[in-house]
């Protein structure tokens, strides 16, 4: 196909023909035109982002909108959620039952909005998991009478400087309880309770060689505030019992950073 032809292929696809009507009956110059065009694919197809099985993008309000602010007019922001995480969902579901795998699911969401920059409401809640707006209030009733930070879009504004479930499943862990018995006591799988330790103390080892908040989000790809969050409950817990079972932390995680680089040398 020789150039001509190439140009009268691409005078006739729907990308040219919305360029030609942002520039000829709107009269938009061509670099506006493309400008926009761009925005147009970002907001109707999404943004171009592989997406994990279980995972899906959501259009949720950013953070900062306030209430009395309507809704059409509000800014808003596309997320990734993880609605399934497979294994460690299925594990949850056969220990402690639906319920309590919705309610860990209820966490994850609201947690990966916000770590994201936006804020989800109880209705956008029960549209993704297929239940009523009922049952979330049930949820979110029950996790806010077990200790655990709800940050839907009703609550943020008043609902304070709480803490994660993740730093509270670190506090346990800290204070001595196994990953058995956070997972049961927590309703949480053995590999997200793992998963939590191992990001605190990297989070911990970062900050004792003097990198900031920033840096150490930036690094771990983890928001800001679950890094304030992990030195705050270690701050808390700052015993001579926690400080040797980090310690041993880091002490695996350097072993098993080590046997990976040796396996790849192999």
């Amino acid at each position: 196909m020789n150039q001509a032809e190439i140009e009268r292929v691409k005078a006739k696809t729907p990308e040219q023909r919305f360029m030609n009507v942002m520039t000829q009956e709107f009269n938009h110059a061509p670099r506006i035109a493309q400008a926009i065009f761009a925005e147009a694919q970002e907001c109707l197809l999404g943004q171009a982002q592989n997406l994990r099985p279980g995972q899906i993008r959501k259009i949720l309000l950013k953070r900062e909108v306030g209430h009395g602010q309507a809704l059409s007019q509000s800014e808003t922001l596309e997320v990734t959620w993880t609605v399934d995480a497979g294994q460690e969902d299925y594990e949850i579901e056969q220990r402690d039952g639906v319920g309590a795998l919705r309610r860990t699911r209820i966490q994850r969401l609201l947690d990966e909005a916000l770590s994201q920059g936006a804020v989800a409401s109880q209705e956008d809640l029960g549209r993704v998991l297929n239940v009523s707006v009922r049952t979330i209030k049930r949820d979110c009733a029950y996790l806010k009478e077990q200790g655990v930070l709800v940050p839907t879009r009703g609550k943020l504004k008043g609902i304070g400087r709480g803490q994660t479930h993740k730093a509270q499943i670190v506090g346990r862990w800290l204070q001595g309880e196994t990953y058995d018995q956070i997972a049961r006591r927590t309703h949480h799988s053995l590999i997200c309770v793992k998963r939590y330790v191992q990001a605190f103390a990297r989070v911990i080892n970062l900050s004792q060689k003097e990198m900031t908040n920033e840096e150490i989000g930036l690094l771990l790809q983890m928001s800001s505030h679950l890094v304030d969050d992990y030195l705050a409950i270690y701050a808390q817990n700052d015993t001579p019992f926690s400080r040797q079972r980090l310690q041993e932390q880091l002490e695996r995680l350097t072993q098993a950073n080590t046997t990976k680089k040796n396996r790849r040398v192999q």
